[in-house]
């Protein structure tokens, strides 16, 4: 009996489930930018205590999702444009060195791997499902970073992960650019398919980075 109960997933808290509402504000961006948090209307709005919204405020704070500032309350995160453009470079450095890994060690097992979240991302698309979609856009890079096989750098991506979730579903309301990144996963998993590095770093690039990248020019016209 014990091994039984031990082997089962612990419980999500009241507190788990509270943190878990208040990130998914933020990154679907029912919480804007910036946006002051009321620990009072999230308290209602979930029908809690504030005890356990104050708990989630700090685990978010620490996720960099919000910022408690003494004196005048807890804020979304907003990020500057200078800021943007070195969260793409760390992201690109982190993503080409799990890339180049991956294709390296197994690149049998990564092309599986995008070929199962890239099915399920022409689902969300079928479906017009664009919340599904931009969730598994995250799941598709998750799946890249895993595959070097590294803790120190998945652990390191997933101290931007968080925001750049948010990022990523402040694109939504752009057509355009979710057809034009589409097409550049299709790309980038045939490269793996192919064991091109050369090509797949040089899809990866074009898809993140700053100065050149559609998500770039998107998103420096959103952010404040």
């Amino acid at each position: 009996m014990n091994v039984l109960v031990s082997s089962q997933k612990r419980p999500k808290s009241l507190t788990d489930h509270v943190t878990d509402e208040i990130r998914r504000w933020v990154i679907t961006g029912k919480l804007a930018f910036g946006e002051k948090l009321s620990e009072g209307k999230i308290a209602k709005a979930l029908d809690v205590s504030r005890t356990p919204v104050r708990e989630a405020i700090n685990r978010l704070e620490t996720e960099r999702l919000l910022t408690v500032e003494p004196q005048r309350g807890s804020f979304v995160f907003s990020i500057e444009k200078s800021d943007l453009a070195k969260l793409c470079d760390a992201r690109i450095c982190m993503e080409a060195y799990a890339l180049e890994a991956g294709i390296a060690e197994n690149p049998e097992q990564l092309h599986h791997s995008l070929t199962t979240c890239l099915a399920e991302m022409s689902f969300a698309r079928e479906a017009v499902d664009d919340a599904l979609y931009l969730d598994l856009d995250a799941d598709f890079h998750q799946r890249i970073v895993r595959s070097a096989n590294n803790p120190f750098i998945t652990d390191a991506y997933q101290t931007i992960a968080p925001r750049m979730a948010a990022l990523r579903h402040r694109l939504g309301q752009h057509p355009d650019h979710m057809a034009k990144s589409y097409r550049e996963h299709q790309s980038l998993c045939a490269a793996v398919g192919n064991r091109d590095l050369t090509g797949a770093l040089k899809i990866l690039a074009a898809h993140i980075d700053r100065k050149e990248g559609n998500y770039w020019r998107i998103l420096a016209t959103d952010v404040p």
